[in-house]
């Protein structure tokens, strides 16, 4: 497929050689990681995910021989049969992996793909107007999904048991079901995803009841994906994109209206890509790079903050610099970043602590920004808040952070036929028109715009963090929001705080556009919420709760392995022979 490369404008303080520079930072920060990992093995291994099932499976891998990557293919697919309104084989995601063996970190996009025949303005009508709903719901707004190829790659490249064994699970959970409980029903029950579901037999038989939405305790049954998971685990990834799944995955899609083809699944690759590396003080962070804007934009917010000594500020001040931070990383994906197989991304240049003093220019103490004083942008679409994460250590050293999603709740609620695969939505994470909100209220840009083979842009944010003694493993859904999550969070590890208060504090966000700062109730203290109003902050408190964080704390001088689930879900956070976190997700294994 041809790749288009616009022009390449170069960024203040993008150093004339940063090609050279990116690759002699990445050569210092490859010898770093290498020498830090020589330290002895984990105690133990470790799993937090958004959903007891899902830790239990790859908790019982670990048990039978498997290693982290094992686990991740057996949590990642119990997932996709479990949570079907965060994550499925219908849809993709970004895997951060560290191979202990090699001490190498790889990063595995398997995100969703736009059909060949997609065009720039297939939601719109003939007057150039977004025709509403179009790219968000049915098998028009599906991309071509990437996490079956995902499972095979990781099964086969990095594990130690097959893919039929790690997918076993999976396969169990579908075929017997799963009871619903009341995060089901509240996910149900979202906005309009009842009534999306409702149009389509094939969805309706298989998540409802009676086409209403089922009881607590109900049985969700899925015959048609557990056979569609065991041709995947006999046949591998042409057990998916080739074959019976794939005729018909595509004679479904079609029949209902949609554009794919049996060459789009064919043709469908897992990129394997180098991660996105940085510093903070003295903590080493490896964290995801284009498509995802996520990792562009933490480095960017460490970087501004590393001229700030945010410890010895009082409080509203420190927080008036992290939001400002916030404000120009945004700023700047919103001008900057695509597709890197389509446009030219500057990584380095956006990453250089150079860029970061000329945007930390704009900051002025004890007053803040206004957002159209940096100039008017589009900012563009984004990944759902309805996203799944988990993270993974095993007793070898191996590490996962993986990022999941179908984007919006359900999907796009529709079900392909007999194979029981609930597709994505991913479409709506493109630039429907550019200028025009998505579901999301997010405003479409020209480098996220739908051209056929792309990879919408996403802010998902799988990360890795590494001080002398301390190893941090954490990512979220959230949307928009993730990378400012993550930023917190990697501000508690750098104040020492364990995994139990980086998945529970309260968060605060700003993204450039709209100009105002989102929080979540106990964010600010009433003082601190009078001296930012003072400061010309535009403050919400938001009555819903973000994210559902899984962290995993490895630190090598106690030897010991910390994990925690968020507490706003309903995940469990297992380490080897005992579950840390909260009192109503404690499980004892036996």
């Amino acid at each position: 497929m041809k790749k288009c490369y616009p022009c390449r404008t170069r960024i203040s303080g993008e150093p004339a050689k940063s090609n050279a520079m990116g690759l002699l930072a990445f050569i210092i920060m490859f010898f770093l990681f290498s020498f830090s990992f020589s330290a002895p093995k984990p105690p133990q291994a470790a799993i937090a995910s958004a959903h007891p099932l899902a830790t239990k499976a790859g908790m019982d891998i670990l048990k039978h021989g498997g290693n982290a990557f094992d686990a991740a293919v057996a949590v990642a697919s119990t997932l996709a049969v479990v949570e079907p309104y965060s994550s499925g084989v219908g849809g993709g995601g970004f895997w951060l992996l560290y191979d202990a063996s090699k001490k190498q970190i790889n990063f595995i996009d398997s995100r969703e793909t736009a059909p060949g025949k997609a065009r720039k303005k297939m939601y719109l009508d003939r007057h150039g107007r977004v025709i509403p709903g179009l790219s968000l719901n049915g098998p028009l707004s599906a991309a071509i999904p990437g996490e079956p190829a995902a499972f095979d790659l990781i099964a086969k490249r990095y594990g130690q048991l097959t893919l039929a064994e790690d997918l076993t699970s999976a396969i169990t959970q579908a075929e017997k079901g799963f009871p619903v409980d009341t995060y089901y029903l509240k996910k149900l029950k979202f906005r309009d995803r009842l009534k999306q579901l409702q149009k389509y037999p094939t969805s309706t038989a298989i998540f409802l009841k009676d086409n209403h939405a089922p009881e607590l305790g109900d049985l969700i049954i899925q015959k048609n994906l557990a056979k569609t998971l065991r041709l995947l685990a006999e046949k591998g990834r042409a057990g998916f994109y080739q074959g019976e799944t794939a005729n018909k995955l595509i004679a479904s899609v079609q029949r209902a209206g949609g554009i794919w083809t049996f060459n789009d699944l064919k043709y469908y690759q897992v990129k394997t890509r180098q991660p996105l590396y940085g510093s903070y003080k003295n903590i080493r962070i490896a964290t995801a790079p284009p498509p995802s804007a996520g990792g562009i934009a933490i480095i960017t917010m460490l970087n501004i903050l590393s001229r700030f000594d945010l410890e010895k500020l009082p409080p509203a001040r420190r927080v008036h610099d992290i939001i400002e931070a916030m404000r120009l990383a945004y700023w700047d994906r919103s001008r900057y970043i695509g597709d890197s197989d389509y446009i030219h991304v500057p990584v380095a240049a956006l990453t250089s602590m150079a860029h970061a003093n000329t945007l930390a220019s704009h900051i002025k103490k004890n007053q803040a920004t206004s957002s159209q004083s940096l100039g008017t942008v589009t900012v563009f679409n984004d990944s759902s808040d309805h996203t799944t994460h988990f993270s993974i250590i095993d007793q070898q050293g191996n590490m996962v952070a993986a990022t999941l999603t179908i984007n919006y709740v359900f999907g796009s609620a529709f079900v392909a036929g007999k194979t029981g695969v609930l597709l994505n939505d991913e479409m709506d994470d493109f630039s429907t028109r550019p200028g025009a909100p998505n579901v999301f209220g997010l405003v479409g840009s020209v480098p996220n715009r739908i051209e056929p083979g792309k990879r919408p842009l996403s802010s998902m944010s799988p990360t890795f963090l590494f001080s002398p003694d301390r190893i941090g493993i954490l990512g979220t859904p959230g949307g928009s929001r993730i990378p400012t999550m993550v930023l917190l969070g990697i501000l508690d590890f750098i104040k020492g705080k364990q995994p139990e208060s980086w998945v529970s504090f309260p968060r605060f966000h700003m993204q450039y556009l709209p100009d105002r700062v989102y929080f979540e109730k106990n964010a600010f203290s009433d003082e601190e919420q009078k001296q930012l109003i003072k400061m010309g902050y535009d403050l919400k408190v938001s009555e819903d709760l973000w994210g559902n964080m899984q962290a995993i704390e490895w630190d090598r001088l106690q030897q010991s392995v910390l994990a925690a689930a968020d507490p706003r879900g309903i995940g469990l956070a297992s380490v080897s022979r005992a579950t840390v976190g909260f009192p109503n997700k404690i499980q004892q294994d036996q």
